[in-house]
């Protein structure tokens, strides 16, 4: 097995953004892939890691980028500031999810009838989005992501199965919002799982989160739990 990875450049609307792609080289044919959507902070080593860990299982994993080429931030202030306008005009970043997906769909090594995505945190809002409109994916997964609905989706039918793996304990989306989004996913006839896992908080998967008292903190048991659910997960929508 080598794993290979490629910086790839997309344009929409006159602005530039730059996504990582990364395969298995020594796998013949094309395989599904799955866009790895990235939490307030811009895209990192972080998707980067999760799109080799796709890799790895024989798929191609896409780090997308929703801000531009070279647009991170680097404290909470900062990433509150990019992230904001996005949440504010949730049209605008679907459309950047769908380009994302078109981007990997265009790519050599994919089997473009299997496209998921999969994102963390604010890109599990992103991901959730991108099911919400129907997107022509097969499944989308959403770890500790919010759940608020963008308000320009209702009525619509989702395709796209959907897992949601939930810290319960998590204050930016608490137990009432998570039984909102049950609702809405059965009001759209979505095939759909809500894993929520005991004692655990926002951002399980992230190793440097230890703010337990602001509801952030590192779990690695829900980070190895939902890795795997999501594994079997992708073995099935594939």
């Amino acid at each position: 097995m080598t794993i290979q990875t490629k910086t790839t450049e997309y344009q929409q609307d006159g602005n530039t953004f730059e996504g990582v792609l990364a395969w298995d080289d020594s796998a013949p044919g094309s395989r599904p892939g799955v866009v790895v959507s990235h939490a307030w902070g811009g895209a990192g080593e972080f998707e980067q890691d999760r799109a080799r860990d796709l890799a790895k299982l024989g798929y191609v994993g896409f780090s997308l980028d929703l801000y531009g080429k070279g647009i991170r931030g680097s404290n909470p202030e900062e990433n509150t500031k990019l992230m904001q306008p996005l949440l504010a005009d949730r049209a605008l970043l679907q459309k950047r999810m769908h380009l994302a997906v078109t981007t990997l769909r265009a790519q050599d090594q994919i089997d473009t009838a299997k496209i998921a995505a999969i994102g963390y945190c604010f890109g599990g809002l992103c991901v959730l989005d991108l099911a919400r409109t129907s997107a022509d994916v097969l499944g989308v997964a959403s770890f500790h992501g919010l759940f608020v609905p963008p308000g320009n989706t209702g009525g619509n039918k989702i395709s796209a199965k959907v897992l949601a793996l939930h810290g319960w304990g998590d204050p930016l989306a608490p137990p009432d919002q998570a039984l909102a989004l049950a609702t809405e996913l059965t009001e759209a006839d979505a095939d759909w799982q809500l894993h929520a896992f005991g004692h655990t908080l926002h951002a399980f998967t992230d190793s440097h989160a230890n703010d337990p008292a602001n509801g952030f903190a590192f779990s690695p048991d829900a980070t190895r739990r939902s890795w795997q659910l999501l594994t079997d997960f992708l073995a099935e929508i594939f």
